[in-house]
């Protein structure tokens, strides 16, 4: 049976620079999605034109626009590129330029080239959950984000900085912390089932 081996990771996106080739509507999506869940992200877009909507994010974030045809040059310093261009010689271009430099890279809706796939998000304060389907339908991983959003409840964040202060007063090493907090959480797990 066929599995998920992704493995994944959450990035500080506000340590790293990110860049965005295109400025398309699939452009604009992926910078709302990526400002909706770190907005101190460092983010490059470069495109001959870009959205009204996208001018409009870069001005809230972090975001430097600039108008111009993708060249090897933009990629001096990024980390993680994302490629969303209806040129599917550009985005190939693109790809492999990034996997000379070892830079990850996501061409958009072209799973054979992405070295990751952006899932759906769900944060609630501390907590974030990230959901992936392998690349294979992003609309259940949409249907699976709505559905932590209405089960996770909106004081967790409360249970985790609370527990977090629990956690300081705690005697022992590492393992007896840890054993004590599994011990607190499991009968909190069994509320909730209970209910």
């Amino acid at each position: 049976m066929e599995r998920n081996n992704l493995y994944p990771v959450f990035l500080k996106v506000k340590q790293l620079h990110v860049l965005i080739v295109g400025g398309g509507y699939v452009a604009e999506e992926k910078l709302t999605f990526l400002l909706k869940s770190s907005p101190d992200a460092k983010v490059t877009m470069v495109s001959p034109m870009f959205r009204e909507g996208t001018i409009a994010l870069a001005e809230q974030g972090d975001v430097t626009l600039v108008k111009s045809k993708y060249k090897k040059s933009f990629l001096k310093g990024k980390h993680i590129v994302v490629v969303t261009t209806d040129k599917p010689k550009v985005n190939e271009k693109v790809y492999k330029h990034c996997r000379k430099k070892s830079v990850l890279v996501n061409v958009a809706d072209n799973p054979p080239l992405c070295d990751f796939y952006m899932g759906g998000i769900v944060t609630k304060g501390h907590v974030k959950v990230a959901i992936s389907t392998n690349g294979k339908s992003p609309t259940t991983a949409k249907r699976l984000r709505q559905f932590f959003e209405d089960v996770i409840p909106e004081h967790v964040d409360d249970l985790v900085k609370n527990l977090n202060e629990y956690r300081k007063t705690l005697k022992g090493d590492f393992e007896e912390k840890v054993e004590t907090l599994n011990e607190v959480t499991k009968k909190l797990i069994e509320k909730r089932k209970t209910k």
